[in-house]
């Protein structure tokens, strides 16, 4: 049987104190892998891949966080307090809202996952989203534990 999460997290991202900011929706559907479940950090990058923020990390113990490598490089090991939850279990679905600065959308930026599953793949950059207008609302494929990958605006 197959759940939905739901959290909503108030990040905004990026955006100067009196930016115009939107809410968006990302979903993670994970496969059903039928192994433990799986730590995800969802995160921002620029159009030539620098991080630019952490959004959300489904995991919250810390010693496994070195697993989601990409996030855990280009994030520094910088403190995640407010935007964690907890694993997402096999054919499971995570969604987090968040508020991201206007000036994101349709600027080359692009939304990451990275997903470590113990006993199994750490997939860095398992998927990666244009965060865009025109690819708003239409799934991405993971390489690994995630089945389909959704940025709603």
């Amino acid at each position: 049987m197959k759940r939905a999460f739901s959290v909503a997290a108030a990040a905004t991202l990026l955006a100067p104190a009196l930016a115009e900011a939107r809410p968006v929706t990302l979903e993670a559907r994970l496969k059903d892998y039928g192994g433990n479940p799986a730590y995800l950090a969802v995160y921002v990058t620029d159009a030539a891949g620098q991080y630019r923020g952490t959004l959300w990390v489904a995991g919250r113990k810390a010693r496994y966080h070195r697993h989601l490598s990409e996030w855990y490089r280009a994030a520094g090991g910088a403190a995640i307090d407010g935007i964690t939850g907890a694993s997402i279990g096999s054919g499971r679905t995570l969604r987090v809202s968040v508020d991201l600065a206007d000036a994101l959308i349709d600027a080359g930026y692009q939304v990451r996952v990275d997903t470590a599953v113990e006993d199994g793949v750490d997939r860095p950059s398992e998927v990666v989203a244009p965060l865009s207008g025109a690819a708003a609302g239409k799934p991405v494929t993971g390489k690994e534990h995630v089945a389909t990958f959704t940025v709603s605006f």
